[in-house]
């Protein structure tokens, strides 16, 4: 058997209007294309009307015949789909700003092997973490950003967004807000972590309202990037209690690990292709 010919994994994402003979029609087309799969997952909303699937499958065939198998299914079912190698890192953007344990935990995580990204570039408006992604060999890139440069700043973002093909962008405690265009372009591309249990405690010091309001468990919130500021699709959220003894410098503190645990997940769930949007909703398969 030649390299040519090996069988590759690859990973089926789609979603259509729910109606029976969904699943029998994929499973079918992939064994026309000669696939074994190794996982199967579904989900169909009762609140949308809409179903989901991820599939796991190894064949022979080229991922041009997998599409071409596929895609009558498709067209017949109305489904938005996507096939890709399911040993295929995600080309990823990080965007931060001072604080630099959300970077680090992805950078880590990226050289250790753990997380299916490659990251091009970092990008922030200050040069605060100029030493970190030189640590990592990464190369970096200070794009500051005030009320009169923003449209030009995002500009030079975009720019960079091509030049390198990224596929994902994250905010790592990027303390700027998108204009909504470049929200719009960056729809389900783009991840940002707050630092809060959303849908509680939104916008700017979010630790520190919540220990105005004597909160018991503080946490963060990982979520797809949208013009409403901290209104996209919730990905993942953790939680860690405290209690009335702490200030809000302390939750500030202890916030960071879930901060970045939280992150990671919701970035390492996107990049093996487990998440699908319902609307304001996702569904993430596990």
């Amino acid at each position: 058997m030649t390299d040519s010919t090996l069988p590759t994994s690859y990973v089926v994402t789609l979603s259509c209007p729910d109606r029976p003979g969904i699943v029998h029609a994929v499973a079918g087309a992939l064994l026309e294309a000669g696939c074994n799969i190794a996982d199967s997952q579904q989900y169909g909303s009762p609140s949308t009307g809409n179903f989901f699937m991820r599939v796991e499958a190894t064949t022979s065939s080229s991922q041009e015949e997998l599409r071409g198998a596929l895609a009558p299914v498709a067209q017949a079912f109305g489904m938005t789909w996507e096939i890709n190698p399911a040993a295929g890192k995600v080309r990823t953007l990080i965007l931060g700003s001072k604080d630099g344990h959300c970077l680090n935990d992805l950078l880590f995580q990226q050289r250790s092997g753990t997380l299916p990204i490659e990251v091009p570039a970092i990008v922030s408006n200050h040069r605060d973490l100029e030493g970190l992604a030189d640590f990592y060999g990464i190369p970096f890139h200070h794009i500051p950003v005030t009320a009169e440069t923003k449209p030009e700043a995002e500009g030079k973002l975009l720019e960079l967004i091509r030049e390198h093909g990224v596929e994902l962008t994250v905010l790592a405690r990027y303390m700027q807000v998108l204009s909504n265009d470049l929200c719009t372009e960056l729809s389900g591309k783009a991840i940002n972590i707050h630092h809060s249990f959303l849908p509680s405690f939104k916008g700017a010091k979010p630790y520190h309202q919540a220990h105005a309001r004597g909160v018991k468990i503080i946490g963060a919130t990982a979520h797809y990037v949208t013009a409403d500021l901290d209104e996209g699709p919730i990905i993942e959220q953790e939680v860690i209690r405290v209690d009335h003894a702490r200030t809000a410098e302390q939750f500030v503190q202890m916030g960071r690990d879930v901060e970045g645990r939280t992150l990671a997940k919701a970035v390492q769930w996107h990049a093996e292709h487990r998440v699908l949007l319902d609307g304001t909703r996702t569904v993430v398969f596990n």
